[in-house]
This record gives C-alpha cells, structure tokens and sequence, in this order.
C-alpha cells in the first residue's frame, strides 16, 4: 500500500508544472468597420429606420455622452442590416440569421487575435496543447473553437473549453482556467481566446426603451484577444509577462438582478441595472481584500496605489466608482480608460485589450512600473473575478 502511494505522488508531481503559469504572449484584434461615438446615435437609429423616435434619441444621445467612449468596432454593416431586416425588430425568426453570422466571423476574428499571439510567443501553432475559447455571441456546439483550431491548424488532439454566456467577467474566468490547466499539465501550452460579436445583442430601439434596455446599444463592441500561457518558461524565446499568482471569484449575495445574460427568441439580452457602478463601489474593496492574500507576504495588501491594474472597462462611470472607492491615483487605471474609449465594452475580450495596454505602458515606465497588480473582471450575477499577477521585468 505504502509503495503504491508513493508511485502515485510520483505520478502526480511529474505531471505538474514546477513553477507557477504565466502569460507569454498577448495578441488583439477588430473588425474594419468603426463607428465614432459622437455619430452613433444617428448611426443607430438612421440604421435602424426609427429616426421619428426623436425623444428617445435624445435620451440616447445624453446616454451615449456619459459611456466615456470615442469610437467602436463591429461586424455588422448596413448592408448586413439591410439583408437581414429581422436583426432590427429582435424577432425570433432572425435567431438562426444571428447565429448563421457569428458561425463564420467569429472563428476569422478570434484567429486573427490568435495568430498575432502565437507569432509574439514564438513558437508552432502546434505546440498549443489545450484551448480555451469564450464568447457571449453564440451558444452552439461545435461552435468557435473547433472553427478556431482548424484556422490556426492546431493538433487534433488539442483539449478544447468552450466557456458561453459567462459576460464580461468571462475574459478573466478562462485565464483563472488556463492559469490551472498550465500549473497542473507540465509542458502545457494554453490558447485563452475571447471573441465577441455584437450582432447577436444588437436590436432596433423602442418607444417607451429605458435606459437601462439602451445602455448595451451604447456600450457594446466587437473584438477578440488571444493570450498564450504556460508554467515553466524556459523554452528559448518564451518571456513571460505576467506571473499568474493566485485567482479567485466571488458571487456578491443578493445581486442576481444587478447584470444577467440570457438567450431569447430575438437574440441574447443583456439586462444591466442603472445603478450598477455605485453597486460596483460597495463591494469592490471587500471583494479585493478577500482575494489578495497572497499580496500579504510582499506587504502591499491592502495598498491599492503600489500596485497595477488590469480592471475590465464596463463603462466610464464603473472606473470613476472603482478609482474612488480605492483611492487610486488616476494613473492606475489609465490602460483601462484608454481601452474603452478606443474599443467600447467588449465583454469578455475587453480584458485582454487592457492587458495588452498596461504592458505596453509597462514596458515603457520600465523599473518605475509597479511589481505586483491585480486583474479584475465583472459579471453576471453579480460575479467578481480576481488575480493577483507579478509582472516581470
């Protein structure tokens, strides 16, 4: 017995990792079609053939000002709108339409932020050995990712997750999922990629529409990002970039009807409560002090200005909330700021964006950059992800 379970501690140390997982490479993509903030709301309800609407457009108008956005990305065109009259009315019929076109733009895209990832990893496509891939724009199986794989001509013997109407907080989900995958698979190479589409949530406004029914039409965008991670980086070319250290998530009791993410007959809807970012500052700091124990050995827990941060962007009036609530100096969260002004709320590839951001600041700022950081996510529920990281130099 006793040499039976001493194989079996053998077995299962030669399977995991020595050292902790980090990311290796980050890679970011968009749709060509953009549309600036200040032109959406003509845009939208030009598009949409409700331009007789003019109260609400003007409610749409004061709405969009206050999301703190400069431009967004999307998939859909006019003339996709104009093939597919369904898409404007959320009618059940148009479900099929609305999936029929995430089937195929969404794998090109996820690839594309995908390749970009792989080609700063440095390493074959096909030394990727498991695959994550998140998405709020579809709920089939075989769905993106096997699209993906056979885009990036990656093994047949990949080990795919599929992660479906998680929201926004889901970007940092499935890296908490690579961040195990890699610590527990010695060798293992994990391709986290997030890819949205908004045609799936995009629908024409109506008389008597509350804000609350137009925050996701003046909020949503599309994109895709792509973060290659692994455990033991000593293969010649990899550099990590951010130590994985520890990840948790937290469900704030009784906030179910804060944000919920559902499939209907007309596509997915989004419900997002108005006054969601002061919730976010009620609980934000409870929910950090819960998850940054591992910060305690290094003496910065609880000092939210000696670290960086990676906050997924909801909106402008989330990150002033945040900044407030921490009595972080504007600085911190200026890569988020910046990415959603530049992209809008991508849900779950919004992270990654902001990731890539702060890396890039990271490297400029080179030993003035703050070592150690937090990544946080926000979803359904109302849901709080973490993860400490340790950046390296």
């Amino acid at each position: 017995m006793a040499t039976t379970l001493a194989t079996l501690r053998e077995i299962r140390r030669a399977q995991r990792a020595d050292g902790p997982a980090a990311m290796l490479a980050i890679g970011t993509a968009n749709p060509t079609n953009c549309v600036l903030q200040e032109e959406f709301p003509d845009y939208y309800f030009r598009v949409t053939n409700k331009e007789h609407l003019t109260d609400l457009k003007e409610t749409f108008k004061k709405l969009c000002r206050i999301t703190g956005l400069e431009k967004r990305f999307f998939h859909h065109t006019e003339a996709v709108l104009n093939a597919h009259p369904g898409l404007l009315d959320g009618t059940s019929s148009a479900l099929d339409a609305r999936l029929d076109i995430v089937a195929k733009a969404a794998p090109e895209l996820a690839a594309s932020a995908a390749a970009k990832a792989i080609t700063r990893w440095g390493r074959p496509a096909t030394d990727i050995t498991h695959l994550i891939v998140s998405t709020n724009s579809e709920a089939r199986s075989p769905g993106a990712e096997l699209g993906l794989a056979t885009l990036l001509g990656l093994r047949p013997d990949v080990c795919r997750t599929v992660l479906q109407l998680n929201g926004c907080a889901a970007g940092c989900t499935a890296l908490r999922l690579a961040k195990d995958l890699a610590e527990n698979n010695r060798g293992a190479r994990v391709l986290v990629v997030c890819v949205e589409l908004t045609i799936t949530t995009f629908r024409a406004p109506h008389e008597g529409d509350s804000f609350g029914t137009l925050i996701p039409q003046a909020l949503f965008g599309d994109g895709a990002g792509a973060v290659v991670v692994g455990a033991d980086a000593t293969h010649p070319g990899e550099r990590p970039l951010f130590e994985m250290v520890s990840a948790s998530q937290a469900l704030v009791p009784g906030s179910e009807k804060q944000l919920n993410v559902r499939l209907g007959e007309g596509g997915i809807d989004i419900d997002i409560a108005f006054n969601l970012p002061k919730f976010v500052a009620q609980n934000i700091e409870r929910c950090l002090l819960d998850a940054s124990g591992a910060l305690a050995v290094n003496g910065v827990e609880g000092k939210w200005n000696d670290l960086f941060w990676a906050v997924h962007p909801g909106s402008r009036g989330i990150l002033d909330r945040v900044e407030s609530a921490l009595g972080l100096e504007p600085r911190k969260l200026a890569p988020s700021r910046t990415v959603v002004s530049d992209y809008g709320n991508m849900l779950s590839a919004t992270v990654i964006f902001v990731l890539e951001e702060l890396r890039r600041r990271m490297d400029e700022e080179g030993d003035k950059a703050a070592e150690w950081g937090m990544l946080v996510g926000f979803g359904p529920g109302f849901t709080v992800e973490t993860m400490v990281l340790h950046a390296t130099k």
